[in-house]
């Protein structure tokens, strides 16, 4: 049986044998022919069917299984599949009576869908669904694990930027240590090199990086950095929320467009765990999977995309506007969105700068979750992506330490995330509590809390530091006379206050315009701006919508 012969495997799962010839026809009689549909009345038959399909190479794309089943649930049933085909998409089967429950459950393990019983019509209530589920399983074909091979230190810095690059960025690969890692070493003696800089990256064409830069790393594993034209109709510089649905909404209206991102697409919310507040995912989301979704989207309508890419300055050639890049090379346009989003402010404490990456982690670090296993972990902040980062890593963790410097959670972080955290007993919430110094050798070892409220200190042995406080713009790099506000978000709109200085046309700024004519901010880079992703996407679709009424008057 050749590659080209293989169907993909549909796989359904419920102890009730009416539901479970039910579904498996209704499958057959839309996929049955480029799919095939194995159906179980039990999980342990299940797995096993599961097993076999992974002797003979098999691809299963799809798992349906009911949430209530004697024995072994729904959810504990996907997480042993998923050891066997981590590619397959995965939904749960449940009641109406069951819905809180399995809206829970799947807060805890990383579904795709959950499905109420009945489903009929299943043209409406489950074809649909499936039809996505499959098209997201083709639009990521599967490679080996170990395309991409990483030698490094547990506790590198640079390892750790190498790995949270690829990771945000959606490219597997496979982690070496070199400190208890045979394999590690054996890999890096065939490269031919010595291991004294680390980290070393091993390229599915064989080719050798040491301790390569991020544009290094992206024009090597098939990420695209470098423009197809010269100039475009519109130029987004940041890949988050906004950039990612200005980058939708102006290719699908036919606008030549290019999302420039220096890091990975998604931003911050790329980096969440879950998002459980963005309308029409009652289930919640990842914010792996609601980027992965977005660029693929803006991908299929005609946008560029180009990752590790540094825009450094922005200016005005006549009509046109030109971003210039960190190597020197130049890109024009008719029009710029800024989407440039924020980053995540330093602890400022003493011993902290120099363990960053190796123990101090900030926004992010959800690459080092497995390692995490068995030990305590600190979480830094009382902001949603704190609570979110706390119930991650609670699956994880001994214990999960949120350190929040206010009172409580009420004032800074939604409801619904703190009802989660007081529900999940590895989590310990420290209220008026303050990092003041971070102590260690080669990495992290332990942290001084100062409790602010009655001046107390104490030590803590502590080897993880996840920091998620505050947020600056990127806004450093604009030129001088693109206003912004006193802490360097982007002032636009009605917050100029008429027409600014030097501004040449005989109209005031639109709503998400800056002081320079053409150029508009989207998402959190904008001054006052809703911090909220849904917020953030309906800013890159009105900045499109205002290029689009700018290039009118060109």
């Amino acid at each position: 049986m050749t590659a080209s012969t293989v169907r993909p495997v549909i796989l359904t799962v419920d102890d009730d044998p009416g539901v479970s010839r039910s579904i498996a026809r209704d499958l057959r009689r839309q996929y049955g022919e480029q799919n095939r549909i194995v159906r179980a009345e039990a999980p342990d038959q299940a797995l096993e069917a599961l097993r076999e399909l992974k002797l003979r190479g098999e691809p299963v794309a799809v798992l349906l299984a009911d949430y209530r089943m004697p024995g072994m649930s729904g959810i504990e049933f996907l997480e042993q599949a998923m050891d066997l085909f981590p590619r397959a998409r995965r939904v749960l089967l449940t009641a109406y009576a069951d819905t809180d429950a399995a809206i829970q459950a799947i807060n805890v393990v990383d579904l795709d869908h959950y499905l109420l019983k009945p489903w009929d019509p299943p043209e409406e209530k489950l074809y649909p669904v499936i039809d996505n589920l499959l098209d997201a399983w083709r639009a990521s074909p599967e490679r080996p694990a170990d395309e991409v091979r990483v030698i490094g230190h547990r506790w590198s810095a640079a390892s750790y930027t190498a790995r949270d690059f690829l990771a945000r960025n959606a490219v597997p690969y496979r982690w070496y240590r070199v400190d208890d890692d045979d394999e590690g070493c054996r890999l890096l003696a065939a490269a031919g090199v010595d291991g004294s800089d680390l980290p070393v990256v091993i390229c599915p064409d064989g080719t050798v990086l040491v301790s390569p830069s991020e544009g290094e790393l992206a024009a090597n594993v098939g990420l695209s950095t470098n423009p197809a034209e010269e100039f475009y109709d519109l130029v987004v510089i940041g890949g988050g929320p906004a950039g990612l649905g200005a980058a939708v909404y102006g290719a699908s209206e036919g606008l030549r467009t290019v999302l420039v991102e220096q890091l990975a697409t998604g931003g911050q919310a790329g980096q969440s765990s879950r998002i459980e507040n963005y309308l029409g995912f009652p289930d919640g989301v990842s914010g792996a999977q609601l980027t992965d979704r977005a660029r693929r989207q803006a991908v299929r309508f005609g946008a560029e995309l180009l990752t590790a890419r540094e825009v450094v300055a922005l200016e005005s050639l006549g009509s046109a506007r030109r971003v210039r890049f960190s190597d020197g090379s130049e890109l024009s346009a008719h029009a710029v969105i800024l989407a440039t989003g924020v980053a995540y402010r330093t602890l400022e404490v003493p011993g902290l700068a120099e363990m960053a990456g190796r123990g101090v982690f900030y926004g992010g670090g959800s690459t080092e979750a497995p390692s995490c296993s068995g030990q305590d972990v600190y979480i830094v902040g009382g902001a949603n992506s704190a609570g979110q980062a706390a119930v991650y890593f609670s699956r994880h963790a001994r214990k999960v330490h949120l350190l929040v410097r206010g009172p409580g959670l009420e004032a800074t972080m939604s409801s619904y995330l703190i009802e989660q955290i007081r529900e999940i007993p590895g989590i310990e919430v420290h209220t008026c509590t303050e990092v003041i110094s971070g102590k260690g050798g080669d990495h992290l070892e332990r942290l001084t809390l100062l409790n602010n409220a009655t001046g107390e200190s104490r030590e803590v042995n502590a080897e993880w530091l996840f920091v998620f406080i505050g947020a600056a713009p990127r806004t450093d790099w604009l030129p001088a006379d693109l206003s912004r506000d006193q802490r360097g978000f982007v002032l636009t709109g009605p917050d100029l206050n008429g027409r600014p200085a030097g501004w040449s046309l005989d109209r005031e700024p639109y709503h998400l315009e800056t002081s320079l004519p053409g150029v508009f901010a989207a998402g959190d880079v904008r001054a006052e701006s809703v911090k909220r992703v849904a917020s953030a996407v309906g800013d890159g679709a009105m900045a499109v919508t205002l290029v689009h009424r700018y290039l009118e008057m060109l």
